[in-house]
Formats: C-alpha cells, sequence, structure tokens
C-alpha cells in the first residue's frame, strides 16, 4: 500500500471500537455481550491504543522524513496539547453530568460508582490532581494514557527511524518488569494508581507504532504476519471458545466456564500476557484476511464507522457522556431489554451522525481554502492589468 493512501482498516476498527466503548461502558447492557470483550480475552481499549500508536508513526514518521525531527515533535506536542484540552473539557462535562443526575434523582451511588465524589469532597485539590492527570473518574482514563504515550513519542519516533530494536527491547522489558513487580504510576486519591497502567501499555502503542512508520509498513504486515497465521488463527479459535464459555457462564451457572480456575483473573491494568497474546494474533488474521482493498472497507454499511474512526476524538468524547446518559436513563427509569436497545441505537445513531456532520464540516473548509485562493489570485491578475 503507498504511503500517500489511506488505510480504511485502521478506520474502520477504530471506529468499531468507539462503538464498543460506548457499549461497554453502559452496565449491564445486553448489547455488550455481542462486543468483543464478551468473546475474546482482549477488548476495544487495546483496538484504540494499538491502532492510535500505528497511526500515530504513519502520519508524523512522514513528517519526520519530509520535514524534519523539529518539526515532527512540534507537531506531536501539538496533538498531545489537543487531547489534553479534550480531556480535561470532557472531565468538566463529565462531572457535571453526574453531579446535575446525582442531585436531581437523590442517589448518592452515581458519585462513588463514577468516582466523582472525590472532587465534591474536596474540588480545590481534586481539580489540581484532574489538571495533572492523577484524577481520573470512571470512564476518563484512556485519555491520559494516550496523551502520556504521545508526549514521549518524538524519542519514540526517532528511535524507531534508525533502529527499531532500540525501541521494541525496552518498550518489552519494561513490559515483563511490571508484569513481575506489578509496578505502577500513583494516582489520585491515595491509594490509587493508574487504571491502564501506562509502563505496561505502552507495548501496545509502541508495537502499533513500529509496525506503522512509514515507508516499511506494508512489507512488515506480510513478514510476521503471514507465516504466523496458522498459529495466530489457532489462538484467536480458543481464545474465542474459551471466553465465550465465561460468558455463558457468566449468565447461566450450569455451563462450564473452560479454564476459569486456572486463568482468572485476567488482569486488564497491567495489561497481562493472557490479553496481549490473543490480541496480536487477531491483528495477524486481520491483516491477512482483510486487505486494504478490501471492498468491505468501502460499502455503505462500512462508512459509519470508517466516519467514526476518522474522527475518534470528538467520538470518544461524545461516546463517553453518552455511556454516561444511558446509565442513568437505565437505573433511573426502566433497564427492560426493549429500553437497552432503544438507549444504544440512539447513542451509536448520534455518534455516527455527529460523525458525518464533521467529516462534511471539514470537507467542506478544504474545498474552500482552494477556491477563495483561486479567486484571490484571479483578481490579483485582473487588478495587475
Amino acid at each position: 500500500m503507498p504511503t500517500s493512501s489511506r488505510d480504511l482498516r485502521l478506520d474502520f476498527f477504530r471506529g468499531l471500537a468507539l462503538i464498543f466503548i460506548f457499549v461497554d461502558h453502559i452496565p449491564e447492557n445486553i448489547l455488550s455481550y455481542f462486543t468483543i470483550q464478551a468473546v475474546e480475552f482482549f477488548d476495544a481499549a487495546e483496538v484504540f491504543i494499538f491502532i492510535s500508536g500505528y497511526t500515530a508513526a504513519l502520519v508524523y514518521g512522514q513528517t519526520l522524513v519530509s520535514q524534519g525531527a523539529l518539526y515532527a515533535t512540534a507537531r506531536i506536542l501539538g496533538r498531545s496539547w489537543q487531547l489534553y484540552v479534550a480531556h480535561i473539557f470532557l472531565f468538566v462535562m463529565f462531572t457535571a453530568e453526574v453531579s446535575y443526575t446525582v442531585t436531581t434523582f437523590n442517589n448518592p451511588m452515581y458519585n462513588d460508582e463514577m468516582r466523582v465524589g472525590d472532587f465534591l469532597y474536596e474540588p480545590h485539590v481534586a481539580i489540581v490532581k484532574a489538571l495533572l492527570l492523577e484524577f481520573q473518574p470512571t470512564f476518563l482514563d484512556i485519555l491520559p494514557l494516550y496523551i502520556s504515550l504521545l508526549v514521549v513519542f518524538p524519542i519514540v519516533l526517532l528511535g524507531l527511524r534508525s533502529r527499531p530494536l532500540t525501541v521494541l527491547l525496552p518498550s518489552f522489558m519494561l513490559y515483563l518488569v511490571v508484569q513481575a513487580t506489578n509496578l505502577s504510576v500513583p494516582a489520585y486519591p491515595e491509594g490509587h494508581v493508574w487504571y491502564f497502567n501506562p509502563l505496561a501499555w505502552q507495548l501496545l502503542f509502541i508495537t502499533g507504532a513500529a509496525l506503522g512508520f512509514p515507508g516499511r509498513h506494508e512489507q512488515r504486515w506480510s513478514r510476521w504476519a503471514r507465516p504466523a497465521l496458522p498459529l495466530a488463527a489457532v489462538v484467536v479459535a480458543a481464545g474465542f471458545v474459551v471466553k465465550l464459555s465465561w460468558t455463558i457462564h457468566g449468565i447461566w451457572d450450569p455451563f462450564p466456564g473452560l479454564l476459569l480456575k486456572e486463568l482468572w483473573p485476567v488482569n486488564k491494568n497491567n495489561l497481562s500476557p493472557i490479553r496481549v497474546i490473543p490480541f496480536f494474533a487477531a491483528v495477524a488474521v486481520i491483516a491477512i484476511a482483510m486487505p486494504a482493498n478490501s471492498a468491505i472497507l468501502r460499502s455503505p454499511a462500512a462508512k459509519p464507522l470508517v466516519l467514526c474512526g476518522q474522527q475518534s476524538l470528538e467520538i470518544f468524547c461524545l461516546g463517553i457522556l453518552l455511556s454516561a446518559l444511558g446509565h442513568f436513563v437505565l437505573s433511573e427509569y426502566d433497564s427492560a431489554i426493549s429500553i437497552q436497545l432503544l438507549v444504544n441505537l440512539a447513542g451509536i445513531l448520534v455518534m455516527c451522525l455527529t460523525a458525518g456532520m464533521l467529516d462534511w464540516y471539514k470537507t467542506m473548509g478544504r474545498t474552500q481554502v482552494p477556491r477563495f485562493a483561486a479567486a484571490q489570485s484571479g483578481r490579483g491578475n485582473h487588478l495587475g492589468k
């Protein structure tokens, strides 16, 4: 695939991950039995972080090659700042949403469930901790991880350009240290840690970046994915059977949960190897089974997901707010299956329509600039005669 063309697989699966994040964040949601986490040991978070690393290397790697390290660093830090501002805005909106619900329905349970009670208890401390990314209420823990990984990404990018192994090996060693020692990053309030431990989750981001660095990324796909395909397919199939048995066991106790005693719990905070191995196996299978020029990616059915993936930051923030709203609606009014399906459908529809509107707005903005420039040029020529 030429580096100039857009790989719609990235947009499609990132958009799908955003929809799944919305669905999975609504507690006891019937539709969550049909997302990745119900049938595999990994979930949409792994997909989101891996694709974020891949696209970061693809985009900023091109900048590094064409415009130099200084400008590439400036662009990366600029994007980090954009994510930081979005996170703070989302924090304010989320806190206001939860606080309003607590007072309206007189249900303090949401304070503890959404971890907003710490903010209401000592806001003067909590707001500072939020600005430092140490205070992460429920649902607001992915963006701080992404921001922290992107801030150090200029160094990673330089290493990937010259000697990828000098980046990949330390990344893997740090991951092993976390697994062996449970090393973590402290958070607020005291005694808490980052839910997504960046010392472990960096492995997904950096591996994705190594595969996505421009110039050799398509060759890397086939180089490591094709030989590993048979084994990867077995791992994915085994993970599907085992995790599906757990899901059914959780609904109907007599059904046996295969290897449940041996494998449970599967640590998400530190990205357990039981999550990582099936995920990379799934990446290998998808890389071969769905080529970049697949007609499925350009079908009308796939377009809403592709658009959501292309407007990932806005749709992610919207999805978080909609998840909380959906939870409140189901908790305070009615949690019947029909209402659950309606809430899910409404949320997904709002996300897809918003993505379409944002795409239209940005496309119009890009087309208006050349027209304006051409008009100004024609006017200048006319005045010069």
